[in-house]
């Protein structure tokens, strides 16, 4: 079998190469999986700026944003400035099959897209809650804790659709109307957070700070704005190359992560989107869910405030 040829007009090359260690798999197998999952793929990360981890052989993985300067002129990008880098940062958009044949080859494993379409920076599409157990064998708690979700986005007339996360968590995504800023957005995605923990604290929390959880399934509200997440279909760099895959709410007790990778999910999707099939209608957001929300602090500001208490006490105690 050669380890090259063309498709859509891409030359694909070293096919036959291990994707990476412990993939059990080729860099033809990401490209056979992109391929076939391409049009619903393509659906979710259309006009979204891309950033991609890529494995290149004897390298760690990394992230990409920023395109590289051999990009094809085909390929088309979008210009946003990085305040952490100080500099304009040229996204990738993946918006056709070429250009994901063209990442695939570039061995981009990974797809985060942002939750925002370009050009309409402060209109997120979705409220993402990311549901992280405290391990990889706690997955049956991850799944009580999307039921903590759902039951509190019920509570305030909002309906979800759950994914795999492709790791050893899921993502309950929340597709919302266009008239909810990215802060409006974030404070109701808090407030969610804050009303599934209280459904059950002994099961779930929604402390950032990884020491405070005690063991519970952390309840993460910080994907807002120009977070990315992860996207559905997209796989991981782990073992197995496990995918990040659309699970009816009936199935989530019948379903583990690894069920669903680069070998198995392209033929439980066959020809069919089962994440548009999941998707309820884009939602409007309550004015009292977000001013719930404003009032709670946001994660990661408090914790960076916490640790700096908390250093600030070891200091006074060693002196």
């Amino acid at each position: 079998m050669s380890s090259g040829e063309e498709r859509e007009g891409v030359s694909l090359t070293n096919l036959d190469q291990p994707l990476f260690a412990e993939a059990d798999a080729t860099k033809r197998d990401l490209v056979d999986y992109l391929d076939a999952v391409s049009g619903c793929f393509i659906a979710e990360l259309r006009d979204r700026p891309l950033s991609v981890i890529r494995v290149l052989r004897g390298q760690a993985p990394f992230m990409q944003k920023n395109v590289p300067e051999y990009t094809p002129p085909w390929v088309q990008t979008v210009q946003l400035w990085a305040e952490a880098s100080r500099r304009e940062v040229s996204y990738p958009l993946c918006n056709d099959r070429r250009t994901l044949l063209w990442l695939a080859n570039q061995r981009a494993v990974e797809y985060h897209p942002m939750l925002v379409r370009a050009g309409r920076w402060d209109q997120p599409t979705y409220l993402v809650l990311d549901i992280d157990p405290p391990s990889a064998d706690a997955f049956p708690q991850a799944v009580r804790a999307a039921w903590l979700v759902r039951q509190a986005l019920a509570d305030v007339g909002l309906a979800g659709a759950v994914k795999t996360s492709g790791a050893k968590g899921m993502h309950v995504f929340v597709p919302i109307g266009a008239s909810a800023t990215s802060d409006e957005a974030a404070a109701a995605t808090r407030a969610i957070a804050a009303r599934a923990e209280r459904l059950d604290p002994g099961l779930a929390t929604t402390a950032f700070i990884r020491d405070d959880r005690g063991g519970k399934v952390f309840l993460d509200s910080t994907r807002a704005g120009g977070a990315t997440v992860v996207a559905v279909c997209s796989p991981r760099v782990r073992p197995g190359v496990p995918v990040s895959f659309p699970v009816a709410w009936d199935d989530l007790d019948r379903i583990e992560p690894a069920d669903f990778t680069v070998h198995t999910a392209a033929r439980l999707i066959a020809d069919s989107d089962p994440w548009a099939g999941q998707l309820p209608e884009p939602q409007p957001l309550r004015s009292d869910l977000i001013e719930e929300g404003r009032a709670i602090p946001v994660a990661r500001v408090q914790a960076m405030h916490e640790g700096k208490r908390r250093a600030r006490a070891r200091r006074g105690a060693a002196g």
